[in-house]
């Protein structure tokens, strides 16, 4: 069909141009599916139904001409398909028998082959149980070395070996039995290598706890060590400022510095808390562990707080408090070392914990004491068991408060321990003047307390002013001191000098003043005694000052600082009171003792009808009894004293003469009595200006000698012997011969005198002299005074 036939159909058959579009875009192949979608979104799917129609009827055209045009050639070509289906069917007989032929043949083989397959199926199970064998077999093997490692104690190897086994259990084991006896074999063991480590951590709490004492008395051993390098250390300084202070030259100390490490001094091994808390950290239950620590280490704490009652506790405190030291060290290298098994706020509670019960236990401990030896051995161990804890940052303030609180407890101790040790010696003393033979025994006695008055060694033996009471009562005040400040240090005061001098002054004046009164006011005290108990204080006043410098030095106070006049003790103008109250009582007794003999009222006639040149019996009494004092007064007394003393005593005679003279026992007396009393007197007037100079008093009493206090007795006694007694009332002879006596006191005596002896002869005599002019003097001076009353 030619082109022209071709376009008149199409133009015959519809839109033309349209449906040679669509007919060559299917010609050549090409994609008409943009074509198909626009017209369905422009909403004519009519005229592309129609295009395709077009199309069709085209192809069929071409189909029926191409038919009619190879027409023949399609004739040859079906009868050569049958000449060829002849050959295929001979082909396909020939095959039939050659099939049959090969089924007899592959029979076998195909027999065989199945029996291959069946050998192959087998290798390949017999691959796969080996492979499943060799991964358990793995898995057992692990299992057997977890065991023995659990066996010989390797608890982390067990536990490493066993995630191997749990991993393995998880991917490597198609054996569901195995893996079930596996899985539940794992918590076991776990749990097993979990109570074995608790069964060693119990092991090693029980090891430490009985090491804690070792430990601790170790620690407080070290503290005791550097305690006594610094007391060296203070004590060498101390010497060296004393020494710049008086010129000795330039001398240095040096500090050693050498610091030992505590935790090399302190050997404990914490291996098995370390190995159980990293086992316990691979477990995964550290949580658990701690908590299991800290309640066990708190169980065992409260245990060690306990004190038993069967042991005093002035023989188990060392032992106490080094067992809780050794604890709280084991803790701090816990916390430092083992990196949270035992936290800080933990550590903080068992100290407070310990730390009020063992202050609660001090406070009781403390109040029922009675030594103060004990008290202070305690002290001491409280302070060395605060100062190691200390170290490894515990706070300590409590105990020092404790002890702080306890300080006038101790020194109510100390000061009547020192009571009955005072009490003793007083009791002991003989009360003569010290013997020291050797110069040992003078540095012994005298110089170790400054007892010396000169800078000069004595000659051997020499004879001390005091009593063997002094120097002992020296010790007991120096013990007192150091007991003093041995409590006070290291303690909450750093500077507790003024502690120690308020205490030394309560010793010295409620303890030593208050005994030495006790024995001066006892009524069975002999002269002797109270002279050298005087004595002894003088010495006592001056030792005060060494006693102030001894706990200047204790104290690691320079001694100028002591040397100003504020820092005097109280004790010292105490004690000086108390020696005017033994002389007070000395000059007493001896007065006592003087009227005794001086009883004149009875023991002397005082109406004799004649005079006796020797005197009345009791001056000689009188005079042996002041020899018997005043020599050893001389050897014991310093001058001062002796005066004051003798003074005493010879103005008590004057007054006691005098007051003989006034007494109403006396209603009268006669010249010869007065004759016998001026004997007298010259006798004790002798005796007192020998006694006065060959005591040495001459240069410093020239004034007012003993003889002199005889002076109211001597004017007395002139008076009465006067030629011109009315001269008595004459103001410039009063103030010259008679200023000691009272005109009333005169008066009431010149009222008992009698001018002349009593008796018949005496009588007679006398009637020649009644006009005398001394009786009329004596009549005149009567009766002036009698108007002058």
């Amino acid at each position: 069909m030619d082109m022209k036939t071709k376009r008149r159909g199409v133009i015959e058959n519809g839109n033309g141009g349209e449906d040679m579009v669509m007919a060559n875009l299917i010609a050549n192949g090409d994609d008409v599916g943009p074509l198909v979608r626009l017209s369905f979104e422009m909403g004519r799917p009519e005229g592309l139904l129609h295009q395709l129609t077009y199309v069709v009827k085209q192809k069929e055209a071409e189909i029926e001409e191409m038919c009619k045009t190879h027409y023949d050639e399609f004739i040859l070509a079906v009868d050569e398909l049958r000449g060829v289906l002849v050959d295929a069917e001979k082909l396909k007989s020939e095959l039939q028998s050659d099939n049959f032929k090969l089924q007899q043949v592959g029979s076998t083989l195909l027999a065989k082959l199945e029996g291959l397959l069946e050998l192959y199926s087998i290798r390949k199970n017999m691959t796969e149980a080996i492979e499943v064998s060799k991964s358990c077999i793995q898995v057992l093997e692990l299992c057997i070395k977890c065991n023995s490692h659990i066996s010989e104690g390797q608890f982390y190897s067990a536990l490493k070996t066993l995630d191997l086994v749990e991993k393995s259990c998880k991917q490597n084991i198609p054996a569901k039995a195995l893996k079930e006896v596996i899985e539940k074999r794992i918590p076991v063991i776990k749990l097993h290598i979990e109570k074995k480590m608790c069964i060693q951590v119990n092991e090693w709490m029980v090891d430490i706890r009985g090491s804690a004492k070792n430990i601790g008395e170790t620690a407080i051993g070290h503290a005791v060590t550097v305690r006594q390098k610094d007391q060296e250390m203070l004590e060498q300084q101390r010497k060296v400022e004393e020494q710049s202070i008086s010129g000795l030259g330039d001398l240095g100390y040096a500090l050693d510095a050498e610091e030992v490490e505590e935790d090399s001094v302190l050997q404990f091994d914490l291996t098995p808390l370390y190995r159980a808390y990293h086992i316990h950290e691979c477990l995964g239950i550290l949580k658990k562990f701690r908590e299991y620590y800290y309640t066990n280490r708190l169980l065992q704490l409260n245990s060690d707080l306990e004190i038993t009652s069967a042991q005093p506790f002035v023989e188990s405190y060392q032992t106490y408090f080094a067992q809780i030291a050794g604890f709280f060290i084991v803790e701090d290298r816990v916390l430092r070392t083992t990196g949270g098994l035992l936290e800080a706020d933990q550590a903080e509670t068992m100290w407070q914990t310990a730390a009020a019960k063992m202050t609660s236990l001090l406070e009781e401990q403390f109040s029922s004491m009675e030594s103060a030896p004990h008290l202070l051995l305690v002290k001491d161990y409280v302070t060395l068991f605060a100062s190691t804890l200390r170290q490894y940052g515990y706070e300590i303030g409590t105990f020092l408060d404790v002890l702080d609180s306890s300080c006038d407890k101790y020194h109510m101790l100390l000061l009547e321990e020192c009571r009955q040790q005072t009490v003793d010696v007083f009791g002991n003393d003989p009360y003569d003047q010290m013997e020291i033979k050797k110069e040992t025994d003078y540095e012994n006695i005298v110089l170790s307390f400054n007892l010396q008055t000169s800078d000069i060694m004595p000659e051997f033996p020499y004879i001390a002013p005091f009593s063997s009471m002094v120097p002992d009562i020296c010790r007991i005040v120096r013990s007192f001191i150091k007991g003093s400040v041995d409590y006070l240090s290291y303690g909450i005061q750093v500077n507790f000098f003024d502690v120690v001098k308020k205490y030394l002054d309560k010793f010295l004046i409620d303890v030593l003043n208050v005994t030495l009164l006790e024995k001066i006011n006892s009524g069975n005290i002999t002269v002797p005694q109270l002279m050298q108990i005087a004595t002894n204080i003088t010495v006592l006043e001056r030792a005060c000052d060494f006693f102030l410098r001894h706990a200047a030095q204790l104290c690691g106070i320079p001694v100028r600082s002591v040397g100003r006049p504020q820092a005097t003790l109280t004790a010292k103008v105490i004690l000086k009171t108390s020696r005017e109250a033994a002389f007070i009582a000395l000059q007493s007794l001896v007065n006592t003792k003087i009227s005794e003999f001086m009883n004149l009222s009875d023991s002397v006639n005082w109406t004799p009808e004649e005079t006796n040149e020797n005197g009345n019996d009791y001056i000689h009494e009188v005079i042996i009894y002041l020899d018997s004092f005043m020599s050893p007064a001389q050897q014991i007394l310093p001058l001062d004293s002796v005066y004051r003393v003798g003074s005493g005593a010879f103005e008590h005679i004057s007054n006691s003469i005098v007051a003989a003279f006034s007494s109403d026992s006396v209603k009268r007396f006669n010249v010869n009595a007065v004759i016998n009393i001026e004997y007298d007197l010259q006798i004790i007037e002798n005796f007192a200006e020998e006694r006065f100079y060959s005591a040495g008093l001459g240069e410093t009493y020239n004034e007012v000698s003993f003889k002199n206090c005889l002076v109211e007795a001597r004017q007395l006694v002139n008076l009465l012997l006067s030629s011109q007694p009315e001269s008595f009332l004459n103001p410039d002879v009063w103030e010259k011969n008679y200023y000691a006596l009272e005109i009333k006191k005169v008066a009431a005596i010149l009222d008992k005198f009698k001018d002349s002896p009593d008796g018949i002869f005496g009588s007679l005599a006398n009637k020649n002299a009644k006009q005398s002019a001394r009786k009329k003097s004596m009549d005149v001076l009567k009766k002036r005074l009698k108007d002058f009353s």
